[in-house]
């Protein structure tokens, strides 16, 4: 029997969630082929934490799987290289933006007159409510 060293990663966690979520779209084989893996099983192996993600596939998964690369990349390298080495990474290249975090940057940005305004306890706890 496989162990599964991965099955606890948010990565195949998120995977197993977005599979379901596309059920009525495409299959899962259809999202293994639209990411490039030759063969299919890859998926499952994937979402069952039977094996990891290579890294250099996780830009094809993620527009397969209609989802935002950088952070099906964020996942990945969590994943990959454990969250201490991923934040290692993070801390030379910069934490990776995903398009809806752009958005809310844009927004924040514009609503505050680019006035670039500092997080207080009163903006932490008003940005908390929202959520």
């Amino acid at each position: 029997m496989h162990k599964k060293t991965y099955a606890n990663t948010d990565l195949a966690r998120y995977l197993e969630r977005r599979v379901l979520e596309l059920k009525p779209k495409k299959t899962q084989g259809e999202i293994a082929v639209r990411a490039g893996f030759t063969a299919v099983n890859m998926m499952s192996m994937i979402k069952s934490g039977a094996t990891k993600l290579p890294l250099d596939r996780a830009p094809d998964l993620a527009d397969a799987l209609e989802c935002d690369r950088a952070y099906l990349m964020l996942l990945a390298l969590d994943q990959a290289v454990g969250k201490t080495a991923a934040a290692a990474i993070a801390e030379v290249f910069g934490t990776p933006v995903t398009t809806n975090e752009q958005q809310w940057l844009e927004e924040l940005r514009e609503v505050s007159s680019k006035t670039d305004p500092r997080m207080t306890v009163r903006l932490r706890a008003a940005f908390r409510a929202i959520f």
